[in-house]
């Protein structure tokens, strides 16, 4: 392809230069006593009592996108201490906002890059955060290769001056990946919203000196998901993670704590009608020497040499309406993924084209054993309900 396209109004990129999630942690950076992370702070005033506080709490509510809040949650407590909007990274899921919310660093530097990521140091595709292969399924022997070795960069908490807490659902809490990445904090695992509440208040009073702490919530993703983001159930548990807040601030009432809540991505409904099947297009198969990386809304392509031509018109011929076609090289070239000197195999873990979905639109490839998608919520695009998170902040 000797002309990739412009980029069309409908991509949304992250805003590294100021109002990402790259900066909110630059701006805790700087609150923590860890100096800078390379990346601008947030600017203006909003968050200027961050380095006054003696305690700051920044959860993750999993998959809670700026556009849900604001046109599906009218009237809500959460909604009302939104300050505005912020950027996800590039893909916008959980793969790649996650590590940035550990590292403080976007894909640029950590190296993450979806879901399923190829790391052509060990000739594998993995899957990122479960810390397995995409064939078979299989956990990675952390004494053989560890999540932190493919990345290396510091763990945020390793990164700033004062006492540190991460608290995490039971599950996730002692997997490779979080393990990678906790450094010197102190991990409380965790189970449901009632034990969230309770370990954010004892992890407050186990702190005598400044403390930060991190938090995770799963579940709203989970339902999106399954359901729909636009489903009842989904509906349903934001009203208790309303009400969650609500509680929390009670508690948190004259403990000199800053709550910051946000978001890795947030969601689009998909359907089986708005569903490529890579198994459908056994011409474009024959093209690919990996099976696609990232994510169904932002795939990467690794084409066989002298194949070009031939995948570039197939996507061209068969999928212009859904998908648009770039180069990987175009993306660095534009900062997709941050900004400054790249990770050393960050090239070679996007693959030679990326194919962006239109509207609602996913593209899937089915490895031996592997389940069909069938997920109704999606995320990783660059569209506005995917890529923009609230930044809800609150003085206790």
């Amino acid at each position: 392809m000797n002309h990739y396209p412009d980029r069309p109004d409908w991509l949304h990129l992250p805003d590294y230069d100021g109002y990402s999630i790259v900066n909110l942690m630059a701006s805790l950076s700087h609150a923590c006593q860890g100096g800078s992370t390379g990346y601008a702070a947030i600017p203006g005033d909003d968050l200027a009592n961050l380095s006054r506080a003696r305690n700051i709490i920044l959860l993750i509510i999993d998959g809670l996108g700026h556009d849900y809040l604001r046109n599906r949650c009218q009237g809500s407590l959460l909604g009302n201490y939104c300050l505005g909007r912020l950027s996800s990274v590039c893909p916008s899921t959980t793969a790649t906002a996650i590590p940035t919310f550990l590292t403080g660093l976007p894909p640029q530097q950590h190296g993450f890059t979806g879901w399923f990521t190829y790391f052509s140091e060990v000739g594998s595709v993995l899957a990122v955060l479960p810390f397995c292969t995409r064939i078979g399924n299989l956990p990675v022997e952390e004494s053989t290769l560890s999540p932190a070795a493919l990345s290396g960069a510091t763990p945020f908490f390793d990164h700033i001056q004062i006492g540190s807490s991460q608290l995490m659902p039971t599950a996730m809490a002692t997997s490779s990946f979080n393990r990678a990445f906790s450094g010197r904090a102190r991990i409380t695992p965790f189970s449901g919203l009632k034990g969230l509440r309770t370990g954010l208040k004892r992890a407050l009073r186990q702190r005598r000196e400044r403390s930060f702490i991190y938090a995770y919530w799963p579940e709203f993703d989970s339902l999106a998901h399954h359901f729909g983001v636009g489903s009842p159930q989904v509906q349903n548990h934001f009203l208790q993670l309303d009400r969650f807040f609500s509680d929390l601030l009670s508690d948190l009432r004259g403990s000199d704590t800053v709550l910051l809540v946000t978001a890795d991505h947030g969601f689009v409904d998909t359907s089986a009608e708005t569903t490529i099947h890579l198994e459908n297009h056994p011409q474009l198969q024959k093209t690919l020497m990996v099976p696609l990386c990232g994510e169904p809304r932002l795939a990467f392509c690794y084409v066989h040499p002298g194949f070009e031509n031939a995948f570039e018109s197939y996507v061209r011929d068969s999928f212009s309406d859904q998908a648009a076609l770039f180069s990987s090289r175009q993306l660095l070239e534009e900062s997709w993924f941050g900004q400054g000197d790249p990770h050393p195999c960050l090239q070679n873990r996007i693959g030679q084209y990326a194919l962006v979905m239109k509207d609602n639109w996913v593209i899937s490839g089915r490895l031996p054993g592997e389940r069909p998608l069938r997920h109704i919520g999606v995320h990783g695009g660059l569209s506005p309900e995917e890529m923009y998170v609230p930044l809800i902040y609150a003085e206790c």
